[in-house]
């Protein structure tokens, strides 16, 4: 594989990179508060986002594009016009860090996951929190929504993840398998598996369509970030100095792709796959074009 391209992306840790849905621009969040836009596959930045008053932990858009939703360790979620890249709201309610976003596939709720151990529910259109849940025992880095929209995910410190009913958020169930704590969630494109890292060195894959375990591969050191291929057939990891690649059907490893930093926080796949990649502690951002 070539060599990836580095963009030295932010003054401090880069925490998260997404694609927006046409491929065409690559979005950073890093702890220097600040949000990125850089274009897509020049990589030159095209907007800075500030408004955060302290690190921006996570990014979520919604299906239609319109919506760029941002949490942060300043204990809010902020709401952006993709296309105007104007501040639309500052959704407060969360009493620490606010480690994750994401919107449903409907593009009506936004729920929240922070190290006040809630899970908080909110309507896009309203910016009214319609439910909390605190079901965690301690700090929550990870929430996510099912594919069918019903459903919400969410892990952190403990060794569960957690299974809310949406949008009341009442815990219906609970996959049990990790240790010490949950690092990332996140569903295959198509709607399959649900993959989640932790704490114990491993990735896991879950079946959908009845949450059982189907595959707990074991890794190298710690993971925080993965991400699926569009086409789901590869998964991307993160864990100290390398992003390692590997195949869904087995979980046999495919790549290994080094980084030249401790810390990776976040990988990403283009939609069209063609592009990878990583945001790290070294303040870049590395992009694979893959073969």
């Amino acid at each position: 594989m070539k060599e990836p391209t580095i963009i030295p992306a932010h003054d401090h840790y880069v925490n998260r990179v997404l694609f927006t849905a046409d491929g065409q621009t690559l979005l950073s969040a890093g702890l220097d508060n600040f949000i990125r836009l850089w274009n897509v596959p020049s990589w030159d930045l095209v907007q800075t986002l500030r408004g955060h008053e302290k690190s921006v932990n996570s990014l979520a858009l919604s299906p239609d594009g319109t919506i760029l939703a941002s949490g942060s360790t300043d204990k809010t979620v902020r709401l952006w016009s993709f296309s105007t890249r104007e501040l639309l709201a500052t959704l407060k309610g969360h009493k620490n860090t606010v480690s994750c976003v994401a919107i449903s596939p409907t593009g009506e709720l936004l729920a929240s996951s922070s190290y006040d151990s809630t899970v908080r529910l909110w309507a896009l259109e309203s910016k009214q929190e319609l439910a909390f849940g605190k079901k965690h025992k301690k700090n929550v880095s990870a929430v996510a929504f099912a594919p069918d929209g019903k459903t919400l995910l969410s892990g952190g410190l403990g060794d569960e993840i957690l299974i809310w009913s949406v949008p009341d958020l009442e815990v219906i169930g609970k996959l049990p398998g990790h240790k010490v704590a949950v690092g990332w969630l996140t569903f295959s494109p198509e709607g399959s598996y649900l993959g989640s890292t932790g704490y114990d060195q491993t990735w896991k894959l879950w079946s959908v369509q009845d949450w059982e375990l189907v595959r707990s591969v074991e890794l190298p050191a710690n993971a925080f970030p993965l991400s699926f291929s569009p086409d789901a057939k590869v998964v991307a990891v993160g864990v100290d100095y390398h992003v390692l690649l590997y195949a869904v059907d087995d979980g046999r490893p495919m790549e290994d792709l080094p980084v030249g930093a401790k810390g990776v926080y976040s990988v990403a796949f283009s939609p069209d796959g063609r592009w990878l990649a990583c945001g790290s502690a070294d303040k870049k951002i590395r992009v694979w074009e893959l073969d």
